[in-house]
Parts: C-alpha cells; sequence; structure tokens
C-alpha cells in the first residue's frame, strides 16, 4: 500500500522588522527572486516583495518558513486564480 503525501497547511504570518528583516510563514515556493523583487506562493495568494538589496536568507518549503533581508519597500498579495485555460476563454 502506498503511502499518500498530504500537504500540510501552515498558518501564513508576515513579521517585517524595522523594514530590514523580514519571516514569512506559511509559504509554499518562491517563483522568482532578485534584488529588487521577490516573488512567494502562499495559501492565501501569490505574495510580491519589492526593494532593494533583497535577499534570501532561509527558505524551507516542509516547515513554509522564509526569511529575508534588505530595505522592504511594499508587500502585495494577488488572488489565487485558476484558470480554465484557452478553450474556457474561447468559449465563455
Amino acid at each position: 500500500m502506498a503511502e499518500e503525501k498530504k500537504a500540510v497547511k501552515v498558518p501564513h504570518s508576515l513579521i517585517l522588522e524595522n523594514r530590514r528583516s523580514l519571516t514569512a510563514t506559511g509559504v509554499s515556493n518562491v517563483d522568482s527572486f532578485d534584488e529588487q523583487t521577490i516573488v512567494a506562493y502562499t495559501d492565501l495568494g501569490q505574495l510580491i516583495i519589492k526593494g532593494t538589496d533583497l535577499k534570501i536568507n532561509k527558505l524551507n518549503t516542509e516547515t513554509g518558513e522564509l526569511t529575508l533581508d534588505g530595505q522592504v519597500s511594499s508587500m502585495s498579495y494577488t488572488e489565487n486564480q485558476v484558470s480554465g485555460g484557452f478553450f474556457s476563454k474561447l468559449f465563455k
């Protein structure tokens, strides 16, 4: 009998200290990152972090923890959207 791997939902929280150090929980993945933008996925939507000199110190997708340093200027969410693809848009 094969053991099923279930995704454990971790509560999402953000702790920003002096706009220089950010700890986020409930992060399932990081899509892209550079010194100005980090795009992370959470159960509550895509989290976009913007700033300067951003660097990821720790990413653990098993525990859902992300820590980063740098000058954070903004954090915003986009909603989780499930797209039906090309044909669902065509036949709307």
